[in-house]
């Protein structure tokens, strides 16, 4: 399928791995320009020159905190123009509700709720003037279903998909449509992170970890950063104008609701 989009030019957060590299990938391969962005220097780039390489389209690579101010607008000296915005950020760290302070808080908010929202109100307003425009957020399985262990998350995320919600249905009209992909757990450094404090905390195996979480999805396996990309593409697309304001869950079927 083609998705229509071949010479957009998208700004991807946190994509120098992870299932932000797989929604780059997925949108060079469509023939989209990209801005691309991340803190580590070294690993963007070379991300960066697998994509030019790969697709050949024009890939700009910032390295920045796009958590700050500082580092957003360093990124939006590249990206003010872009058409298509994927939002994503590391999640907070596990933890139980007793260990956290307001700073803790504060830091999950900044990271997965305010700084999106900060790239949104920067980019959408110049999308709705051209009377096109793709916004995907990256959030998490726990919108749907709390995960105990990552209640920073959840509550962050939460607050994200508040704002999704309302502000979507007022900007849809202008032919620009915000969604967000929930993924459950994928094989990517988080899944790495997770299963190494389940491995610590109980006393088992990496693997032995890895197959208890596996167990508990009924695709009896972890997603991969590619198939994320995929799903993030058609969002993107041409094809998904009619998309507005949902909330999209990638989790093999863990989540275990109707509706």
């Amino acid at each position: 399928m083609d998705m229509g989009i071949r010479g957009k030019k998208a700004l991807v957060c946190a994509s120098s791995k992870g299932l932000g590299k797989g929604c780059a990938l997925a949108l060079a391969a469509e023939g989209v320009n990209l801005v691309l962005n991340a803190r580590g220097a070294e690993a963007l780039e070379a991300t960066a020159q697998e994509i030019r390489d790969a697709h050949g389209v024009e890939v700009v690579a910032v390295a920045a905190d796009i958590t700050t101010e500082e580092g957003r607008a360093k990124v939006l000296e590249h990206a003010a123009d872009a058409e298509i915005l994927v939002n994503n950020a590391g999640g907070p760290p596990p933890g139980n509700w007793t260990e956290w302070d307001r700073d803790d808080f504060i830091g999950a908010v900044d990271s997965n709720m305010l700084t999106p929202i900060a790239l949104i109100q920067a980019l959408v307003p110049r999308m709705m003037e051209r009377g096109w425009g793709r916004v995907v957020n990256i959030t998490s399985q726990s919108v749907k279903a709390p995960i105990p262990v990552l209640g920073l998350s959840n509550t962050a995320r939460a607050g994200l998909t508040g704002f999704v919600a309302g502000t979507s249905r007022q900007v849809a009209g202008k032919g620009v449509t915000i969604n967000n992909l929930l993924p459950g757990i994928h094989a990517t450094d988080r899944a790495i992170s997770l299963d190494t404090s389940v491995s610590e905390k109980e006393g088992i195996t990496m693997e032995e970890a890895k197959a208890r979480r596996c167990a508990g999805i009924p695709a009896g396996r972890y997603g991969t950063p590619e198939e994320f990309g995929a799903a993030c593409a058609f969002l993107c697309s041409q094809h998904a104008g009619f998309i507005i304001g949902q909330n999209i869950l990638l989790d093999g079927g863990g989540i275990n609701a109707t509706i």
